[in-house]
């Protein structure tokens, strides 16, 4: 397993016990608690990190796409949505080009 798996697998497991900790003391309890925030904050980060990609800066690159990777497994603990649910869509996906994938979409 990569670095980045074990790292990704880890912290999704973390997010999985704050599910039982109090919103008032955990900012990932806050935001399971409101999937409208956390999703507010997903999009915000992806923003930044839209960001930080255009202006070339490898570091500021790396920390905004890991706030934007914990803002992402955050929105899908709290809807409920595992890795495992993720990795068997991308599984379905394999060896279709994009266009034709994006194409077979429902509307």
């Amino acid at each position: 397993m990569s670095r980045f798996a074990e790292v990704v697998t880890r912290l999704a497991a973390v997010i999985e016990t704050r599910k039982e900790a109090d919103a008032s003391a955990s900012y990932t309890a806050k935001l399971l608690a409101s999937p409208a925030l956390a999703a507010k904050k997903l999009g915000e980060e992806a923003v930044e990190t839209v960001i930080a990609a255009t202006q070339g800066d490898k570091l500021s690159l790396a920390a905004e796409s890991a706030d934007l990777i914990y803002h992402f497994l955050v929105v899908l603990a709290a809807a409920g949505v595992s890795l495992d649910d993720v990795a068997a869509s991308l599984e379905a996906r394999e060896g279709t080009s994009g266009h034709v994938e994006k194409a077979s979409r429902k509307p």
